[in-house]
């Protein structure tokens, strides 16, 4: 039996007036998806428990079979880990995003302009530089990066800047919220020296190393996975999950969804158990209120992903899948949500009930806690 988890980031959404009143799942033609819930199991899922924050970090561990309330620690020391930082008792991470804020105090853009990642790079060694030394950055990909300080930073209240979109700004408050406020003030004599959309730092997402058992522990089969994006590559990283690099593979429009799906396809036929595949486009398309550019993610998903992802496995014997976002990313509020989003479960020699994979499709489902649908997944039948 060969598994194989998909997850398309943030698709799921709410009525679009540009869309009549559809979702983008709704509107997108996507014929492949459609025939696997014809022949699977549509159901609802709560990626985002009660109480906790709606993030890929929150969403994505419940993906893998995780109960967040039992390991979830902060978003950024899982991105951390991915980038091959280990975490001492006494010391914190914080995600440093690049951004974009007005003189007037707006958040114009969380991404700081999406900057080559060789560029952002300078910008964070320059930052190392001259405001290094009771704390430290370290490079991530385009505008994700890392800081690592002492513990005590760690008590700070801190807004994610893609909630504040076209906002103004909320400063980190709590008692190490002046140290945090400041840095960032100071970051912007340095950031401003490069030739970049971005003008300062913003810190957020603090946490200390999770302590994870590895995916074969959990759940007793060896996995690997694909994706562009640290934070999901960092749930792999303390797993024990392989985790492949693919060529042209980026957290944007723009991601090699081919080289993705062949990776999978290659480390399942080399003896993986299961392989996950990650796309990070249609969530950045609902930060941008870029109501075209999700539907043509999901259409990707389906013609350049499914498509072949799925003759790809009836070459390898009996399959399942599993498919579902990490969290809803609506694109007329521009943020992440923790609603309930729809899931696909489909085995390749059992028919489900069949259904029709959208919001609606789902809405009348069972709420199953996500980090449950692992372990639907691998049960055998």
């Amino acid at each position: 039996m060969k598994y194989v988890v998909c997850i398309p980031d943030g698709c799921a959404d709410l009525p679009v007036p540009e869309l009549d009143g559809a979702t983008p799942l709704e509107a997108a033609h996507t014929p492949v998806l459609a025939a696997l819930a014809a022949r699977g199991w549509v159901g609802r899922a709560q990626v985002i428990p009660p109480g906790m924050p709606a993030g890929s970090d929150v969403g994505n561990m419940s993906i893998f079979g995780y109960d967040p309330a039992r390991y979830h620690t902060g978003r950024s020391p899982i991105e951390a880990a991915a980038m091959g930082l280990t975490l001492a008792p006494e010391q914190v991470a914080y995600r440093c995003n690049l951004v974009t804020v007005t003189t007037d105090g707006i958040m114009a853009d969380f991404a700081g302009g999406h900057p080559d990642s060789s560029r952002a790079a300078e910008v964070i060694a320059a930052l190392d530089d001259e405001l290094g030394g009771e704390v430290s950055f370290h490079a991530g990909v385009q505008y994700r990066h890392t800081m690592i300080a002492p513990a005590e930073w760690a008590d700070a209240e801190c807004v994610p800047p893609h909630e504040l979109s076209d906002r103004p700004v909320v400063g980190p408050r709590g008692p190490a919220g002046p140290r945090l406020a400041a840095l960032e003030e100071e970051s912007r004599s340095v950031v401003t020296r490069f030739d970049l959309a971005a003008n300062q730092i913003w810190l957020w997402g603090q946490g200390f190393q999770p302590d994870m058992p590895s995916f074969r522990e959990m759940h007793g089969v060896e996995a690997g996975m694909v994706s562009a994006v640290d934070l999901v590559r960092g749930i792999g990283a303390l797993t024990g999950m392989a985790v492949v690099d693919v060529a042209g593979a980026t957290a944007w429009y723009d991601t090699n969804y081919e080289g993705k799906r062949d990776a999978a396809l290659s480390g399942l036929a080399a003896g993986a158990d299961l392989y996950a595949i990650h796309v990070e486009a249609s969530d950045e398309a609902g930060h941008e209120g870029n109501v075209a550019e999700k539907v043509r993610c999901l259409e990707n998903w389906d013609r350049r992903i499914l498509a072949g992802l799925v003759e790809g496995l009836d070459g390898m014997g009996r399959w399942r899948l599993l498919l579902l976002p990490d969290h809803a990313t609506p694109l007329t509020t521009r943020s992440h949500t923790d609603d309930p989003v729809p899931y696909l479960l489909v085995d390749s020699e059992i028919d489900g009930p069949g259904g029709v994979y959208t919001e609606q499709g789902a809405a009348a489902a069972e709420l199953v806690p996500g980090h449950r649908l692992m372990g639907r997944l691998l049960a055998q039948g």
